[in-house]
């Protein structure tokens, strides 16, 4: 006899960014039968849920190490045939250093690449001083495994055709993949792909404002030429 499944195993747009965040905050118990999610963010650990069908768990909380004030939310439940699943895919109990590729399919990358970068990524953004309106921006991935590090890139670059570039802290075990500007334009454009996309509601916004500060700039830019070469074309009539 079988045994139940709480999780329905069909690849969607949201079934796989829930796997996205399974393989950043996500851990699979030595048990064989039980998955653990972690966030510090509620609305993620909702969006976990959604994604794989199980609005009904619980959401349990708890706290981080010597630090109680530091709360986290968890999902926890079992399924031994949704564990088998994840280690087919590529996942496995203490991931973190060793995890490589995740087969995925090819149409629901960017959906599960955004689970990533929900769970592990950042965007920030900044003036350059050395420029004149330099406005400069960034959307990264961080990871312990190099090997997974370079998997994303490739990926992304077969679909793409941006390389961005892998950089490592003296003091930090983590790698972080990041696109500027440019590229970082192209990547947001697939991760973001329509208004109903599972994803983290502070960092869609923050993205949506660093987008919106950079077409302000932009525009601002666009007219100052344009009256520059008004002002030319009537000096040289």
């Amino acid at each position: 006899m079988k045994p139940l499944s709480k999780i329905k195993i069909k690849w969607s747009s949201d079934f796989a960014y829930a796997i996205g965040l399974l393989t950043t905050d996500g851990n699979l118990s030595p048990d064989g039968r039980h998955i653990l999610f972690t966030s510090k963010d509620l609305e993620l650990a909702e969006k976990f849920q959604i994604g794989l069908g199980i609005q009904g768990e619980h959401i349990g909380k708890k706290s981080s190490g010597s630090c109680a004030e530091k709360k986290y939310f968890v999902v926890q439940f079992s399924d031994s045939n949704f564990y088998k699943f994840l280690l087919e895919i590529g996942l496995m109990p203490k991931k973190t250093f060793i995890v490589n590729k995740i087969k995925i399919p090819a149409k629901y990358f960017f959906d599960f690449l955004r689970g990533e970068i929900d769970g592990d990524g950042s965007t920030y953004s900044y003036f350059d001083p050395r420029w004149r309106s330099s406005f400069m921006f960034y959307i990264s991935l961080c990871c312990a495994s190099l090997k997974h590090i370079n998997w994303i890139r490739t990926e992304i670059f077969k679909s793409l055709g941006i390389w961005g570039h892998i950089t490592k802290s003296i003091n930090s075990s983590a790698y972080q993949l990041k696109y500027a500007k440019r590229e970082g334009l192209k990547l947001i454009t697939k991760l973001y792909y329509n208004e109903s996309v599972l994803c983290l509601s502070r960092k869609r916004n923050k993205i949506e404002n660093i987008l919106a500060l950079n077409n302000q700039l932009r525009a601002a830019v666009a007219k100052e030429q344009t009256h520059h070469l008004e002002v030319v074309a009537t000096v040289r009539s």
